[in-house]
């Protein structure tokens, strides 16, 4: 099968930072499926993961983990899924990725794709929308079942406009919260309210203060998406007593927690590949959350994030699609679709 990898871990500019090569097809066993691959999607995780290191492979390894396709074979412990059923999915961290015309994913986390969407557009959307359903219902441990009473809880969501963003946005909203998002350019200001955010704001300038000018002084919730260390100050003064703090982004520097200490503010991580990763108890939940996402995607309740399309799927498009999401400057989702018939 068709497939792109890498070797070394090199600028995505390089030629050989990428490259396509012969695999040899896998065999679904145990709770796995194997998918026949019709679009993936780019994410940060994609760039960080491939991004210049001393490290060297000795067989490629494949990149890759947003994904949609068609079932071709379900391993014998499978009973969540047949073959011909169309799906998508985030895949595991720890396992080979999603650049590869066949791909062998666990079937507890996985979701059934929505039918409205053509897979390009449904590619675009499970790993930002585990991210942020986690990250506000389980992290943040926000009830979307109590939209009345969530009508009084505001939450800032930084770095609004980007992928995981784009669909925090949305379910805060469907929630019930006040939403502000923040985005320092018109295309991007543009973006997050049609989003749905009540108020918006720019995270390159003092976020108590143009909170202030909101009639906002503080926050029940905070989903940081953007540069933990250079907000974190910021996030202490704003954050409720007692409020809630969440971020995607890994610091690097020291976190000073006694920040948070007078308010008895709580702060935690999000990461969604946790469950795969240590296959934990409730494994179950990504795949009940993306069966329940498509339905909202179904409803219009949740639009999809696709905003770019690129293919075929070869080692030169994946590195032009890398060297984008790697500007930093993304708007949403960008999706390569389709292998090149033999």
């Amino acid at each position: 099968m068709k497939a792109v990898g890498l070797l070394e871990y090199l600028p995505i500019e390089r030629e050989d930072s990428l490259f396509d090569f012969k695999a040899t097809k896998p065999t679904a066993t145990g709770k796995d499926l194997l998918v026949k691959i019709n679009a993936i999607s780019i994410n940060p995780v994609d760039v960080k993961v491939r991004a210049p290191k001393e490290k060297k492979e000795e067989t490629p390894k494949v990149l890759g983990w947003d994904a949609s396709g068609v079932v071709v074979e379900v391993g014998e412990d499978c009973e969540l899924f047949q073959p011909g059923d169309e799906v998508f999915y985030a895949g595991a961290i720890n396992r080979p990725g999603t650049y590869s015309e066949y791909h062998l994913v666990d079937e507890r986390i996985v979701g059934k794709k929505p039918t409205s969407l053509s897979f390009a557009e449904a590619a675009a959307m499970p790993l930002t929308t585990i991210t942020a359903w986690e990250a506000l219902f389980e992290r943040l441990a926000i009830h979307p079942e109590n939209k009345q009473e969530n009508n009084a809880m505001s939450i800032l969501i930084i770095g609004g406009a980007g992928g995981v963003g784009s669909i925090a946005i949305q379910l805060a909203k469907w929630a019930g919260l006040e939403v502000i998002a923040t985005a320092s350019r018109s295309e991007t200001e543009n973006w997050v309210k049609q989003l749905g955010a009540d108020h918006i704001i720019n995270h390159y300038e003092p976020l108590k203060e143009q909170l202030a000018t909101k009639q906002l002084l503080e926050v029940d919730y905070i989903l940081c998406l953007n540069n933990t260390d250079q907000h974190w100050e910021a996030m202490g003064e704003v954050i409720k007593p007692q409020g809630k703090i969440c971020s995607i982004v890994e610091n690097e520097q020291p976190l000073d927690l006694n920040v948070l200490k007078s308010k008895s503010a709580t702060f935690v991580w999000e990461f969604m590949f946790t469950k795969s990763l240590y296959t934990t108890p409730d494994i179950m939940n990504q795949h009940v959350l993306l069966n329940k996402a498509s339905e909202m995607m179904d409803q219009n309740v949740i639009k999809t994030t696709l905003q770019e399309k690129l293919s075929p799927i070869c080692a030169e498009t994946l590195r032009k699609a890398h060297a984008k999401v790697e500007s930093g400057k993304m708007i949403g989702k960008l999706v390569v679709e389709g292998f090149e018939a033999d």
